[in-house]
């Protein structure tokens, strides 16, 4: 019997990349997002697709719901579906923070809760939570971004302790800089809200060279952390945690190793 998987935030970039990874290993894959119709690539490769709003509890439950009337079970949940809003603290409304936090941190427990019965049930489950290297270390401009991945990064410690006696494992992965659109809506949203005030010419300087580092060739492509995700899934044992990516290792040793303050000095001049 096939195990079944949902990867949410499917359409594009590292959930997209997941989705066709585990089908290529034997899972039945279920892809969601929002738009069905960015998940037309998936569909093309025999790939399940269904439609998910992970801020909107009707959506989540009917997620979760059809494919356990169709399968009898969910195996995996790969909690993927986030986007990064930044701007300064001071300019960013606080609706735009508090969608921030439901879509990365109370949409991803949500479906995890929702999925949790299913799997306990079977004495079985492996539920893997995207965070980030921005877990693990800051950026100026992204303070309420990087609160949801350490609140991942939290929630996820937590969770992992309370389920295993169910045979379930709970799998963290923390990519660095990945080859996806992640970069280039995070400098929109920039823009959009520090681009006047206090913080204009720090604010414009950054967004424009996350649009330039974005748009450049030296990032880890999407496949990697699909691969990652893969492998950590059908390990017998698999790691609490993946950190890979460029920059995410030496970044978070430097993270380690310096003052707090230092490396605000290393951050900031990297953003110039």
């Amino acid at each position: 019997m096939k195990k079944v998987a949902l990867v949410t935030g499917a359409s594009s970039g590292i959930g997209m990349e997941t989705a066709l990874q585990l089908q290529e290993h034997g899972f039945q894959v279920y892809g969601a997002a929002r738009r069905m119709d960015r998940l037309s690539n998936l569909s093309e490769k025999g790939i399940q697709t269904i439609t998910l709003d992970v801020t909107q509890e009707d959506s989540m439950v009917a997620c979760v719901n059809t494919i356990l009337e169709k399968e009898g079970r969910i195996d995996v949940l790969v909690n993927n579906a986030g986007y990064g809003s930044y701007g300064a603290v001071e300019d960013v409304p606080m609706e735009e923070a508090r969608h921030q936090l439901e879509v990365n941190l109370f949409g991803l427990a949500r479906m995890t809760q929702l999925v949790l019965p299913s799997m306990r049930a079977n004495k079985f489950g492996k539920i893997v939570n995207i965070s980030s290297m921005g877990g693990k270390i800051v950026s100026p401009f992204g303070a309420w971004y990087h609160a949801t991945k350490f609140a991942v990064e939290g929630f996820s410690d937590g969770l992992r302790m309370e389920v295993a006696p169910f045979g379930i494992d709970v799998i963290v992965i923390e990519p660095g800089c990945i080859q996806t659109d992640w970069g280039i809506i995070a400098a929109n949203h920039l823009k959009d809200t520090s681009a006047n005030g206090a913080y204009a010419i720090s604010a414009s300087s950054a967004a424009e060279g996350l649009i330039k580092f974005y748009t450049g060739n030296s990032l880890s492509k999407p496949e990697l952390v699909g691969k990652t995700i893969r492998k950590a899934v059908l390990a017998s044992k698999s790691k609490t945690r993946y950190l890979i990516g460029y920059g995410a290792k030496p970044l978070v040793f430097l993270k380690r190793i310096l003052s707090d303050r230092l490396f605000d000095k290393v951050i900031q001049i990297m953003m110039k």
